[in-house]
């Protein structure tokens, strides 16, 4: 159950934010340009790194990247040992590659608003939460591991 959860959940948020809309875009934007191939070679990791996650929601914390569904275990493996926010920056280089592959800067323009309102959730409603549920071992995590840009080097422990 919990496997067709985690699934319905990738598909209904990341699969609309980075999948659905950026596709209704891009088929409305009359401006577009010719598109590039850096495009694909943003979109093909940002999806793979994307499933990682999604992976390890399931597999370490025991849960799924909906709100209504969470983790039950903090999860600080895999791509989660470099940056606190590895699902959010896989939507964004997949929104960044949209972009590029298909010339549309209407779809930079929606990757903007996006940034801004997952930093803002972060700020204001993820974080403090996590710091409720897992505290001590949520405010190590967080001093130990950046928000936003990941760090390439992941110390033993």
């Amino acid at each position: 159950m919990l496997l067709l959860r985690a699934f319905i959940s990738f598909l209904v948020l990341p699969g609309v934010v980075a999948g659905l809309v950026p596709a209704l875009i891009v088929t409305r934007d009359v401006h577009r340009g010719p598109g590039s191939d850096w495009g694909w070679a943003l979109l093909v990791p940002g999806f793979c790194l994307l499933l990682w996650c999604v992976r390890d929601f399931y597999v370490s914390g025991r849960g799924t990247l909906a709100p209504w569904d969470p983790p039950r275990r903090l999860v600080i493996v895999g791509l989660y040992r470099r940056v606190r926010n590895p699902m959010y920056v896989s939507v964004l280089t997949l929104l960044l590659g949209w972009s590029l592959a298909a010339g549309s800067v209407r779809v930079a323009g929606y990757a903007a608003v996006v940034v801004l309102i997952f930093h803002l959730r972060v700020i204001y409603y993820e974080e403090p939460h996590l710091r409720k549920l897992f505290g001590a071992e949520w405010t190590a995590y967080a001093a130990s591991v950046p928000r936003w840009l990941p760090r390439l080097r992941v110390t033993k422990g």
